[in-house]
């Protein structure tokens, strides 16, 4: 909404000294209305709707709090600014608390005013003109940067900034720009897979060190970041929320900035980014095939219940703790959290972690979620697109029994590691594979004898469900996954 149109009340028993300061709003197009107390601001704002209220602190009768209480009890929503001499901490405290917009010390230039006008009224309009700028300077950057044979380090870098700008763009209306971006990304996934294709093979045989010329890998989480803790007698909660994208961790992120510091790293998923594979290796310390070959009895392949696979993870964190070195005081405690029982029993008894000096949580939710959606008009209504995801990851995260455990360990002594075993991509179009009956029912990745299809697909793909979340290919969302230490600030 244009300045012009914008109504102003200002409350102030010495308005008529402020001349000055209404002459320069009226000329940035504002339309002031100005009264000398409080009764006669709140019978104002009864009579008429006002976009900005200015109030005096200290006026004769009705006092500036009062005002505020009375003018936000009829609209709760309408800004309000309390200007004032008065510079005691406890005044400020007791205006927050009643939902002021805005705190001004007098004397107040004419500009002051306009100012805190400007960061009401138009602040989100101006954000959106930045952000668009800002995106269309970003974009130029990441398609020269892409084009520019990135090493690992330069993948995760660009993908960290597309990401951040997923989160950012949620809060713009602009289709155009959301739908460039959405272009954006899908180009630099062909080049992030044409990097994979070239570079997989020699990761895998790589050393752990930072200048092994690999990322670090599914396989190396526990090594690089729980086992240097354990070594130091740190206590660790070492939490992983399955099906984890890194913008949905920038999502969550800043609630947790209340009450951690967070240091983010980054990890790479191995092939393909399905959990059996990638979740099995994080606490294993190795890959599917070495599980397999030296653990048969914990390792199962061929189709099945995806949990089956996955029910070893306590034994294969053992095994790895030891051929890490790393001796614990006691046993480690592990807990797998699939639905609303589970959870309600971590918030009940996390209590009980304080003694422990590794505790492992793994959070199903997100895994469900993705999955479900394919097949729930309902979870399709609610997350029809990533944005809206995102959303109603970061709902169920505030009400969560994850969030009030971390909310706990946050006033404990202690280190927390939380991280992701892949993520998932949205995807938009499908590829025929031909196999045998034996063929795996995966629909982003298979595993059978005589496999067929178009050449050009690196990792076969089968995938008729159009604008479905899947994972277990190579993609930056699939792959490129946050691995955050929370240290509490207490």
């Amino acid at each position: 909404m244009p300045a012009q149109d914008r109504k102003i009340l200002w409350a102030d028993d010495e308005i008529d000294l402020l001349k000055p300061h209404i002459l320069l709003l009226e000329s940035k197009g504002y339309r002031v209305t100005s009264v000398s107390n409080g009764t006669d601001a709140v019978a104002c704002a009864a009579r008429e709707k006002f976009d900005v209220v200015l109030l005096d602190e200290s006026m004769p009768g009705l006092g500036g709090l009062a005002t505020l209480e009375a003018i936000k009890e009829r609209d709760p929503l309408v800004p309000v600014v309390l200007v004032t001499k008065n510079e005691a901490e406890s005044l400020m405290d007791e205006a927050i608390g009643k939902h002021i917009d805005d705190y001004l010390i007098k004397p107040v230039r004419p500009t002051q005013i306009f100012l805190a006008l400007k960061r009401l009224l138009e602040a989100d309009r101006l954000q959106d003109s930045q952000r668009a700028r800002g995106y269309v300077a970003e974009q130029a950057r990441l398609r020269a940067e892409s084009t520019g044979g990135l090493d690992w380090r330069g993948w995760i870098d660009l993908y960290a900034r597309s990401a951040q700008w997923d989160v950012e763009l949620d809060k713009v209306e602009d289709a155009g720009l959301k739908q460039a971006h959405q272009d954006q990304r899908r180009e630099l996934n062909v080049e992030f897979s044409q990097y994979v294709e070239a570079s997989y093979a020699t990761w895998l045989t790589a050393g752990t060190e930072p200048d092994s010329g690999a990322p670090p890998l599914s396989v190396h989480v526990m090594e690089r970041w729980v086992a240097p803790l354990l070594r130091e007698k740190r206590r660790v909660y070492f939490i992983l929320v399955d099906c984890m994208r890194l913008d949905q961790w920038l999502t969550i992120e800043p609630l947790l900035r209340e009450f951690f510091d967070v240091t983010v790293d980054h990890h790479v998923s191995i092939l393909p980014t399905a959990t059996p594979y990638s979740r099995n290796s994080i606490f294993a310390g190795q890959y599917p095939d070495e599980i397999q070959r030296q653990h048969p009895e914990f390792w199962h392949e061929g189709p099945g219940d995806e949990r089956s696979k996955n029910r070893f993870e306590r034994q294969l964190l053992d095994l790895n703790l030891k051929r890490l070195g790393v001796e614990l005081a006691s046993p480690p405690k592990y807990i797998k959290i699939y639905n609303a029982e589970e959870a309600n029993n971590v918030r009940r008894n996390v209590v009980t972690f304080q003694n422990i000096p590794l505790v492992a949580l793994v959070f199903n939710f997100l895994d469900m979620l993705t999955h479900g959606r394919s097949e729930s008009d309902l979870l399709r209504e609610l997350a029809p697109d990533e944005s809206a995801f995102r959303s109603v990851m970061r709902s169920w995260f505030l009400h969560s029994s994850l969030f009030d455990a971390l909310k706990w360990m946050s006033k404990q002594d202690c280190t927390v590691i939380l991280t992701t075993d892949h993520g998932a991509i949205l995807s938009r179009r499908s590829a025929l594979v031909y196999g045998t009956r034996e063929t795996s029912t995966n629909l982003r990745f298979k595993f059978g004898a005589n496999l067929t299809s178009d050449p050009k697909y690196a990792v076969p793909v089968k995938d008729p469900y159009r604008g479905s979340f899947q994972h277990g290919g190579i993609s930056l969302e699939e792959m490129i996954l946050p691995t955050a230490t929370l240290t509490p600030r207490r």
